[in-house]
């Protein structure tokens, strides 16, 4: 169990949800020797990735968007969550 900053995660590079905060999930991305806590999607929107047409939509929209390749960016996180 990590804490990082009064919050408790299993470890690096997985995501949980947060209830009660601005974003759904959190997660605490490290890359080489980089730590940073990652807060991404929307809490009111459902994601519906198994609907082929809106996944394909989704995937096509946020693959423009800077930082798809990079851990410590929200798109890289919400793009994973979509199996982009």
């Amino acid at each position: 169990m990590i804490t990082y900053r009064k919050e408790k995660f299993s470890g690096y590079n997985k995501p949980k949800r947060t209830p009660g905060k601005s974003k759904k999930f959190a997660v605490l991305a490290k890359q080489g020797d980089q730590v940073k806590l990652v807060r991404f999607g929307d809490p009111k929107m459902s994601i519906k990735k198994n609907q082929p047409a809106r996944k394909k939509s989704y995937c096509a929209r946020s693959g423009g968007i800077k930082g798809k390749t990079n851990k410590l960016s929200a798109n890289y996180w919400s793009r994973k969550a979509w199996d982009c």
